[in-house]
């Protein structure tokens, strides 16, 4: 008999690979698809005909079942977006994360706040639903910004800033609401004492681990990546990932929290682009884990339960949030037209409210049957989410202006017009020094996490990673680079590198280095744009030397190793 844990994990692949498929042929977003399919295989949904048909059964999933993989999906996406940053540029942002994610949950959180005591709560339950309703879904934006390669955007900043300081605020709101279900700690003081504790234990757990982890993660790495072993690789840095997200959240901190942290740390070294394309599928398979669980929770009957308030309370929600956001973003000098697509793009619940008001009603600060419509408002306005950031960007387009778009992009938002440097050995460094010379922008990938490791040391700043996947390529830019130079010693390697690129960017210049005639017309088949045998170059420079040396006049001996190389040219293409 197949065992429920195997059947839930055939479910959840089968699930996956369907709304793959679906969302590619019908142009929908696969947030969109991993929400509906959640609730058709849910208890909600398909669960509710077990009774009349029992082989439904099999393709039942209860949301319980797959938490843990939809916690991991969240703490992997987190870590993914940790890759992106770096500390400097956290602290550049910190008038984003602290001045206007702070400002957002707080005026959001005492609104509604206020909404719900006028509704019948009281001062405790109500404080708890504004804290956990101020807060957006970091999985659903930020996947969503990821899909549209909009992460480097003024919208994908101010909406990570606004996002990261939410799940930094998880904490202290978790820890009120533990002090407002303990009646012997219910006081104003003991409230705030307690708050102020726990935001300076969280201060030295980072801390902590953020040194724990610049000390031991890159020679860790530096070690497993030596020994050329992928799989050893790989497993270093899911070490990293899930050992980080689980220190801190036994210090009390959020998994995603401790995944972010990793993220940043390794952003900071020579291995991010390996890593991040060494861990996207895992990303990508949990994260969508965590939209099935979304869908398993919401149950379209309780909707008819609630004909007019409960798609009202949706609605209040999305407006008041998208309104507090837009004020706040056009105080804070963001135009109009990022203002506005921000607001709206931020305006559902967010994941950890569940958690937060799952916490307050075992508490017993929140009554069951409000924590249940909360919660049941969050799932909904979550799975709008993707309706909203297609209105989000439609109405950001009618609202930009030429000044707007005239600003220059930031320099964080990715290199363009640059070169590709794939092989830094002597000929791919000697290519970088001409280009420096020229202020040419370029970046650089090898293999060798050695020579890596040791220009790094130097002042040069390449990556560890390998060309030949499209994957990396992507990541150093190939959409956006004015060229593509070749320049590793093996031929098989330099063949891959020119296969992947040119079958991925057909329009992407490819200069490679090769090492004679024949290997030049291979690569030439396989689509690289020019080649330079660097025998055959040797022997030119040598020849020219020589005549020179000889006695022959220098433009002569020019001339005549020019018509040979010409000869040259003409016999590979």
């Amino acid at each position: 008999m197949v065992g429920p844990e195997l059947r839930e994990a055939a479910v959840l692949l089968g699930a996956a690979g369907l709304v793959g498929v679906l969302a590619h042929r019908l142009r929908l977003s696969t947030v969109l698809g991993f929400l509906l399919i959640g609730l058709v295989i849910g208890p909600h949904g398909l669960g509710r005909f077990v009774g009349e048909v029992p082989a439904l059964s099999f393709l039942v999933l209860h949301e319980a079942s797959v938490r843990l993989a939809a916690e991991l999906g969240v703490a992997f996406l987190l870590f993914m977006i940790g890759l992106e940053m770096s500390l400097d540029r956290l602290w550049r942002m910190r008038a984003l994360v602290f001045g206007l994610g702070g400002a957002q949950v707080l005026v959001t959180g005492l609104l509604v706040a206020v909404v719900a005591r006028l509704s019948g709560n009281d001062a405790a339950a109500a404080l708890v639903v504004g804290a956990a309703l101020a807060l957006s879904s970091t999985a659903i934006v930020m996947q969503m910004l990821a899909e549209g390669g909009r992460l480097g955007t003024p919208v994908g900043r101010a909406a990570f800033g606004v996002l990261l300081f939410q799940d930094l605020a998880v904490v202290p709101i978790l820890f009120v609401v533990g002090v407002l279900g303990a009646q012997e700690a219910s006081g104003p003081a003991a409230l705030i004492l307690g708050v102020a504790g726990a935001m300076v234990r969280a201060a030295i757990a980072i801390v902590l681990i953020t040194v724990a982890g610049r000390l031991l993660l890159r020679p860790l790495l530096r070690l497993i990546a030596d020994t050329g072993s992928h799989e050893a690789f790989l497993a270093v840095v899911l070490l990293a990932v899930l050992g980080t997200a689980a220190a801190t959240e036994a210090a009390g901190l959020s998994l995603a929290l401790g995944a972010f942290l990793a993220g940043l740390l390794l952003s900071e070294t020579e291995f991010r682009h390996r890593a991040e394309v060494d861990l996207g599928p895992f990303k990508g398979l949990l994260l969508g884990v965590f939209f099935v669980s979304v869908g398993l929770g919401l149950d379209l009957a309780a909707i008819l339960e609630e004909p007019v308030w409960l798609p009202l309370s949706v609605l209040g929600l999305v407006a008041l949030k998208a309104l507090v956001l837009l004020a706040l973003l056009r105080i804070a000098g963001e135009p109009g037209a990022v203002s506005v697509e921000t607001a709206v793009l931020l305006a559902q619940g967010g994941e950890f409210a569940f958690i937060v008001l799952a916490l307050a009603q075992g508490k017993e600060v929140v009554p069951s049957e409000t924590a249940r419509f909360m919660a049941l408002v969050t799932g909904l306005s979550m799975a709008a989410t993707p309706l909203l950031a297609m209105l989000a960007r439609k109405l950001g387009r009618r609202l930009e202006v030429p000044e707007d778009a005239a600003r220059p992009g930031p320099a964080e938002a990715g290199l363009a017009d640059h070169v590709i440097i794939a092989g830094y050995g002597r000929v791919g460094r000697a290519v970088g020094e001409i280009l420096d010379a020229q202020r040419i922008p370029h970046v650089a990938v090898d293999t060798n996490s050695a020579r890596v490791r040791r220009l790094r040391k130097e002042g040069a700043t390449p990556f560890f990673g390998d060309a030949a996947q499209e994957e990396m390529l992507a990541l150093l830019g190939a959409g956006r680079a004015a060229a593509l130079v070749v320049t590793m010693d093996q031929p098989a390697t330099a063949l891959k590198v020119v296969r992947a690129a040119r079958a991925a960017w057909p329009r992407l210049p490819i200069h490679a280095r090769v090492h004679d005639e024949a290997h030049g017309r291979t690569l030439l088949e396989a689509g690289a744009s020019a080649v330079a045998p660097e025998v055959t170059e040797a022997s030119l420079q040598l020849g020219e030397g020589l005549l020179t040396a000889l006695g022959v006049p220098e433009a002569a001996a020019r001339a005549a190793i020019a018509e040979r190389r010409d000869a040259v040219r003409r016999v590979l293409l």
